[in-house]
């Protein structure tokens, strides 16, 4: 996120909860880095949990100053809806 995207705080925080449309509440870390905002520890799980891909497009709304809602876009533009995952999920494999 670029850094202009602090202005809209008093103190940038220094984790975010991140909601989805299916209403999954998940905690990331923030730190700013060469000039941005970025979001840290536990958004590679979510990105995992909520099969975020390359190509897709992810929109995020302010909330509150620590709330974000997430909305995923898949590569056509069509909205993804995926259900609430568990952190320990995220990497378990179906055999």
């Amino acid at each position: 996120m670029p850094l202009d995207f602090t202005k809209h705080f008093p103190a940038v925080p220094q984790e975010f909860k991140l909601r989805t449309n299916t209403g999954c509440s998940w905690k990331v870390t923030v730190r700013l880095m060469d000039g941005r905002v970025t979001l840290d520890q536990g958004w590679a799980t979510f990105a995992v949990v909520h099969q975020i891909r390359i190509d897709y497009m992810v929109k995020f709304k302010l909330l509150t100053l620590d709330t974000l809602k997430v909305t995923v876009f898949n590569d056509k533009g069509i909205e993804v809806v995926t259900k609430c995952g568990k952190h320990n999920d995220a990497f378990t494999m179906n055999v």
